[in-house]
C-alpha cells in the first residue's frame, strides 16, 4: 500500500515538474516568436523604404510646365546667380535683387571697371579691381560698406559678413579682414621671399578661417603652400598671424581653394585634387592625383565635380564626383555644353541657354528637355522639383513631372 502511494505521488509530482517546463517552454516560445515577428517586420519596414528611395532617386519625370511667369527686363552686360532665395544682378553700374516674381527687393549704384564679386548662401560681396570699395549686402539689402587704403585684387565673404581682402602694397601683398560694417579685424602681410603670391584665398562660412594658396618660386622651381589661419578663439593663443597647419606642393600651381562647409576645404592643383578636414586645425584628409587636364570646376557644400574631356565613349565631356572626404560618388559622361553645373540636394544640373539635364547623383538622367527660348539663369527652388528661368523679359517659374 505504500508503495502504491509512493508511486502516485512520485508520478504526480513528474506530472507538475512537466506542466511547469511546458509551461515556461510555452511563454518562450511565444516570446521568441513576438520577437522574430518584429524583426521580420522592421527589415521588411528597412526594405521598402530603401526600396522606395531607389525608386524616387531614379524616377524619371514625363514633362515640365510653367506655372507662373512675371514680367522683368533684363539689361544686357548684367550678370546674374542665385542669392539665397532671390536673384542677384550686377553690372559696372550697380547690383540689385529680386524675390521670384520679379519683385525688386534693393538697388546698389556704383561704378566699376572689373567688378570681383563673391557670393556665400545669402550673402554678396562686390569691389572693383584695382578699387577701394567693398559693398556688402544680403537679400534684404546692405549691410556695410569696406574703404580700403590699397586697391583691391581679390575678395571672399562668408555667410555672417565677414570679407577677406587682397590688397597689393607695392612690393607687400596685405590680406586683411572686415566685419560687414567695415571694421578691421585683422591686418596682415606677405611678400614674395617669405611665402610668395597668394593666388587664391577662401573664408570658412563662419569667418573664423582663412585658406590662401600662395605661389613662388624656390631655386628655379616652382612651387605652391596652402596655408590656413584661425580667427576663433583656438587662433588667439598661436602666432600673431594665427597660422595653424599648412602644406607645400613642389613642381605645381593651386589656382583654387575653397571652403565646402565650416569643417572642409578643398583644393585643384594642375596634378591633383585635395581635401582637407577640421573647424579648428584643418589637416591633409584625401588626395587625388590627376592625368588629365580640368576643364571647369564645381561645387556645393557637399560635393566637388571636375570636368574633363573625355577620352573614352562618345560623349565629349566626362564629371567625376567627389565627396567630402575625398572619395569619387560617380563619373558621368555627358555630351551637353554646358554654361553652369548646379549640384542641388540628391542631384546634379547640367545646363546651358537652350537645354537642361537633371541627374541623380548615381548618375542616372531623371529628365532633360530644351528650353522654349533662351534662358539667362536656371535655378533650383526650396520646393522639390521646381526651378526659376530668366529669360529676356520674364522670370518664370517651372515644375516638372
Amino acid at each position: 500500500m505504500a508503495n502504491i502511494r509512493e508511486y502516485l505521488r512520485s508520478r504526480k509530482d513528474r506530472g507538475s515538474e512537466g506542466q511547469k517546463v511546458n509551461y515556461i517552454e510555452k511563454i518562450r516560445d511565444h516570446k521568441l516568436n513576438i520577437f522574430y515577428k518584429g524583426a521580420i517586420a522592421i527589415g521588411l519596414a528597412a526594405v521598402v523604404t530603401v526600396i522606395i528611395g531607389v525608386c524616387w532617386q531614379n524616377r524619371e519625370y514625363k514633362e515640365s510646365v510653367i506655372v507662373s511667369a512675371a514680367a522683368v527686363s533684363r539689361m544686357e552686360g548684367t550678370s546674374y546667380m542665385a542669392l539665397g532665395s532671390n536673384v542677384f544682378s550686377y553690372s559696372k553700374d550697380g547690383a540689385s535683387c529680386m524675390d521670384t516674381r520679379g519683385n525688386v527687393l534693393w538697388n546698389q549704384t556704383y561704378e566699376m571697371q572689373n567688378p570681383l564679386v563673391d557670393v556665400n548662401g545669402s550673402v554678396a560681396a562686390i569691389g572693383d579691381y584695382n578699387g577701394r570699395v567693398i559693398y556688402i549686402m544680403d537679400e534684404a539689402g546692405k549691410l556695410g560698406e569696406i574703404t580700403t587704403n590699397l586697391p583691391i585684387r581679390n575678395l571672399r565673404v562668408a555667410r555672417n559678413g565677414v570679407v577677406a581682402a587682397v590688397l597689393d602694397d607695392s612690393r607687400i601683398t596685405r590680406i586683411n579682414l572686415y566685419d560687414s560694417g567695415g571694421k578691421e579685424l585683422v591686418n596682415s602681410e606677405t611678400t614674395m621671399d617669405k611665402s610668395g603670391y597668394p593666388v587664391d584665398i577662401s573664408i570658412s562660412p563662419n569667418g573664423q578661417l582663412l585658406a590662401i594658396s600662395y605661389f613662388y618660386v624656390d631655386s628655379g622651381r616652382m612651387k605652391t603652400s596652402i596655408a590656413f589661419h584661425n580667427f576663433g578663439e583656438v587662433g588667439q593663443n598661436l602666432s600673431s598671424d594665427r597660422f595653424v597647419s599648412g602644406y607645400d606642393y613642389q613642381g605645381t600651381a593651386v589656382p583654387l581653394i575653397r571652403f565646402m562647409n565650416e569643417s572642409t576645404a578643398f583644393a585643384v592643383a594642375d596634378d591633383r585634387l585635395m581635401f582637407f578636414s577640421g573647424s579648428q586645425k584643418p589637416v591633409s584628409a584625401a588626395e587625388k592625383l590627376l592625368d588629365e587636364k580640368i576643364q571647369s570646376v564645381f561645387y556645393n557644400d557637399s560635393y566637388v565635380g571636375l570636368v574633363f574631356l573625355n577620352t573614352e565613349g562618345e560623349e565629349k565631356y566626362r564629371m567625376d564626383i567627389y565627396n567630402t572626404r575625398g572619395s569619387m560618388v560617380v563619373s558621368k559622361s555627358f555630351d551637353m555644353e554646358y554654361a553652369d553645373i548646379i549640384f542641388h540636394r540628391d542631384s546634379f544640373i547640367i545646363y546651358n541657354g537652350n537645354e537642361y539635364s537633371i541627374n541623380n547623383m548615381h548618375g542616372t538622367e531623371r529628365f532633360r528637355d530644351q528650353f522654349d527660348e533662351l534662358i539667362y539663369l536656371f535655378m533650383p527652388m526650396e520646393r522639390n522639383n521646381r526651378y526659376l528661368l530668366l529669360t529676356q523679359d520674364a522670370m518664370k517659374i517651372m515644375t516638372i513631372k
